[in-house]
C-alpha cells in the first residue's frame, strides 16, 4: 500500500473515532497527498521566472483533461504563468480527486540548481477539507 493510501486510510480511521469531533467544523484543515518534482520545468515560463519564486509560494494545479498525451495531465502555474505539469507518474490520483470537484492546493517546497540536471522544482500538494 503506497504511502498516500496509508494516509487516507489513517485519517479516515481518525475521522471516525469521534463522531462528535469528525462533525465539527476546523479551520484550514488540509491534508497531505504527495511531494512531486516538476516536470517539464525546461520547456515553459520557469527559467525567466526563476529569481522571483520562493520556497513556500502558491502554485495553481489545472486540471487537463483534453491534453492528447495524457488523459491525467494536470498542469503547474505559479503566478498565472504555466511552469510545467505533476509528472506522468504521480498524477492518476490527483487526476480523479480534480474530477471529482475536489481542490487541490501545492506549494514549492523547494528551489535548487543542479550543475548536471539544471533547474528544478519541488511541490507539496495538500487536499483541502
Amino acid at each position: 500500500m503506497n504511502q498516500f493510501w496509508v494516509k487516507c486510510f489513517m485519517f479516515t480511521l481518525l475521522a471516525g473515532a469521534d463522531s462528535a469531533w469528525a462533525q465539527e467544523p476546523v479551520a484550514e484543515a488540509k491534508i497531505y497527498l504527495q511531494s512531486s518534482r516538476l516536470a517539464g520545468f525546461k520547456f515553459y515560463e520557469g527559467r525567466k521566472l526563476w529569481p522571483q519564486m520562493r520556497s513556500g509560494d502558491a502554485l495553481k494545479l489545472v486540471r487537463e483533461a483534453d491534453n492528447p498525451y495524457d488523459a491525467n495531465a494536470i498542469s503547474v502555474e505559479w503566478q498565472d504563468h504555466k511552469l510545467g505539469h505533476v509528472p506522468r507518474m504521480e498524477n492518476a490520483a490527483l487526476a480523479r480527486f480534480m474530477d471529482h470537484g475536489q481542490q487541490l492546493e501545492a506549494r514549492i517546497t523547494a528551489l535548487a540548481k543542479e550543475k548536471r540536471r539544471g533547474r528544478w522544482i519541488e511541490f507539496d500538494v495538500y487536499m483541502e477539507h
